[in-house]
């Protein structure tokens, strides 16, 4: 497969770890991965400021891979950059749904989720058992998105733990 250097990797809370897709396909295909400061103590204003310095620095328009939270990061970046021009499409996989009860605690900066339409074409991946988004939630955040909805049907957070391997599907 073509190198592609302006495939930004966005993972999620905790970033995605050596067996996680998002990190084979950085391996695999040498895509970017933007790394923030702190994978564990997630701000969204600091993950924001990360991806607009990253995205200025590709010079070709850029295709964002997010999973969890990084969904999310790419609804709020989209909704305060004039940027967004340089992005071409992004795929969301599995969003976090950084409103829940479980999550608002250690998430807090994340609420609330930016509803706008995205401003560049996107699909979302959505699982039917995912512990951090119910289906009808990421089918509401794809709604509110502009994004098309992809069911991957009993695939958990997919993620590792959901045992994809480097996901040739995604």
């Amino acid at each position: 497969m073509t190198n592609f250097t302006n495939i930004l990797i966005l993972p999620g809370w905790q970033g995605s770890g050596p067996r996680h897709w998002q990190s084979l396909w950085q391996t695999r295909h040498g895509y970017q991965r933007v790394e923030q400061h702190d994978w564990m103590q997630p701000l969204r204003g600091d993950w924001i400021a990360r991806l607009e310095d990253v995205v200025l620095s590709t010079s070709a328009p850029a295709v964002l891979v997010a999973h969890s939270l990084g969904c999310m990061l790419v609804a709020a970046w989209a909704s305060h950059s004039r940027n967004t021009h340089r992005v071409k499409a992004a795929l969301l996989v599995a969003p976090a749904d950084v409103e829940q009860e479980a999550l608002r605690p250690v998430l807090a900066s994340w609420s609330p989720v930016p509803r706008q339409i995205l401003p560049f074409k996107s699909t979302l991946v959505a699982s039917r058992d995912d512990p951090y988004c119910s289906f009808e939630r990421a089918r509401g955040f794809a709604a509110a998105w502009g994004s098309r909805l992809v069911d991957a049907g009993m695939a958990g957070h997919i993620n590792a733990d959901s045992g994809l391997g480097d996901w040739p599907w995604g």
